[in-house]
């Protein structure tokens, strides 16, 4: 076998990929699925985002651009954000990826150094921790506790800074807790980061999946962040297009030509008529995004309930995102164990807590991107099958 390279140790992987591959050989066997594990809309691109992308083919939009992205798209996607958010964004700020999640990795290769420490939630997005270690990085995790609702405790975090602190890195709204964190704790973060003259990835792909309003609190609500923040924004959640490879981050101006320099050694650019697509998504109705997100809503406000009614589970009730975590720590088994189970023995396809990090043992993830007669079917066959785990 070839010698690999040491780095790839340092790599992970995404626990939801592997649940769904076993999901398959076992629905193949015949065996009734109740899919949870997942983390995408379970709607279709809505229509007139699809007619863009095609008419971007017509149009010819099937050939090189700069590697920062297409000029309407940088224009559509800072238009965006300056309404949204209600602060000016040039254009000359945006870089679109294909998919968010390269700008983990470009942050951590633009700014970390081996021995650099990178503060990130725990639990939390499993490529965090996954691209901090492949820089070279010190992950520092953060725990989550239940207690506070999951939040981001503003005063631990203060006390985890060291001078090799280099970035933290932030989700709101989170998966997998669904928490939201509020518009102070937001800035009491930014003031945190300008003192220590640090950068935060603020991750806010979920921003519109949002129950108390039409969008959650953005650090970049405020002026300093221009400076400060490196804003990950997407499509893949709220206009369901996890397959099309979209998003875009918000910079400040002096990452901007080595982000572009990072993508151009990978990938060159995102897909060009993909880049069409998006400005449609922002720019045409906005109609079956809210009509998910109430849908996301009505299926929450069913299982929160369900599960609660339950004597050996719970969960607190989730802000954003569509996403419920669930306390299983009465079972007094291993996440990984009960997870295994309950695919195995009654057809519930969820993530063990430990996919998101050591603070995720006792807890398990279930997407309700699901039908409503899928999650009232396989929180029955909770209801049944947990009895039997309790050790």
């Amino acid at each position: 076998m070839a010698q690999l390279a040491d780095r790839l140790g340092n790599l992970g992987s995404e626990g939801a990929f592997e649940v769904l591959a076993k999901t398959r050989v076992l629905e193949a066997q015949g065996k009734k699925i109740a899919h949870f594990e997942i983390g995408e809309p379970d709607f279709d691109t809505p229509e007139n985002i699809k007619k863009a992308a095609y008419q971007a083919l017509e149009d010819g939009y099937t050939h090189y651009v700069p590697s920062l992205g297409l000029p309407e798209a940088r224009e559509a996607f800072a238009q965006y954000v300056s309404k949204t958010r209600n602060v000016p964004v040039d254009p000359s700020q945006i870089i679109v990826t294909a998919g968010a999640k390269p700008l983990i990795f470009f942050t951590m290769m633009a700014l970390v150094n081996p021995g650099d420490e990178v503060i990130y939630p725990d639990p939390g997005y499993p490529i965090y921790s996954s691209a901090v270690r492949f820089a070279g990085g010190v992950p520092k995790p953060i725990v989550l506790r239940e207690e506070n609702n999951f939040r981001l405790d503003v005063d631990e975090l203060k006390r985890m800074v060291t001078p090799k602190t280099k970035v933290i890195i932030i989700n709101s709204p989170h998966n997998p807790t669904g928490s939201v964190l509020s518009k102070e704790e937001l800035k009491a973060i930014l003031d945190l980061a300008d003192g220590n003259k640090l950068f935060v990835v603020s991750d806010e792909l979920y921003q519109r999946i949002y129950y108390n309003g039409e969008m959650a609190p953005s650090m970049y609500e405020f002026p300093e962040a221009k400076d400060k923040v490196i804003l990950m924004e997407g499509f893949s959640k709220i206009y369901a297009m996890t397959g099309w490879r979209l998003g875009y981050g918000v910079l400040p101006s002096e990452l901007v030509p080595w982000f572009s320099k990072l993508q151009t050694n990978v990938y060159s650019h995102s897909p060009t008529f993909v880049q069409k697509a998006g400005i449609e998504a922002y720019k045409g109705p906005q109609d079956a995004p809210k009509a998910m997100v109430a849908e996301f809503k009505k299926r929450r406000d069913y299982i929160v309930p369900r599960i609660n009614s339950m004597d050996l589970v719970h969960c607190v009730e989730p802000q954003g995102a569509f996403y419920t975590w669930i306390n299983i720590k009465k079972l007094h088994r291993p996440s990984d164990d009960v997870a295994e189970k309950l695919l195995n023995e009654a057809g519930v396809a969820l993530l063990t807590g430990t996919s998101f990090g050591a603070s995720g043992e006792g807890y398990l993830r279930m997407s309700y991107a699901a039908s409503m007669d899928d999650i009232k079917y396989g929180l029955d066959q909770l209801e049944k099958y947990l009895p039997q785990l309790v050790k």
